[in-house]
């Protein structure tokens, strides 16, 4: 069986939790105080429950990356992590608004036939 066919599911997700980090990452950063060295500060960090998704994002994110690192090619696995730049410009139009230019998702489709050409 080709690992390739196993792989991509596993790649999607980890792409997902990936994007999903940020996403939750700039929420998250759109409500704490400026950065400084004080109680107000840190607390409006860790009473943050967007900061708190975000880290589990990347943390379950993670552990899904050893298990695909440790069970697949490497020269095939890593380049299946740039799936996470097609997740976050859709999350850029989806939740923030973001316009997006044709270049961009020229780009975008780029990308993903690289993916589908290392998998093949």
């Amino acid at each position: 069986m080709n690992p390739a066919i196993s792989l991509f599911p596993l790649a999607i997700l980890q792409s997902l939790l990936l994007a999903g980090g940020q996403v939750f990452l700039k929420f998250a950063l759109a409500k704490m105080l400026p950065f400084s060295m004080t109680f107000d500060f840190w607390k409006s960090v860790f009473a943050n429950w967007q900061f708190a998704l975000c880290g589990l994002c990347y943390g379950a994110g993670s552990i899904l990356w050893f298990y695909i690192v440790k069970h697949y090619p490497f020269s095939m696995a890593y380049p299946m992590v740039s799936l996470s730049y097609v997740f976050g410009m859709v999350a850029a139009i989806v939740f923030f608004h973001e316009p997006v230019t044709i270049v961009k998702w020229m780009g975008v489709l780029l990308i993903m036939a690289g993916c589908y050409l290392i998998a093949r």
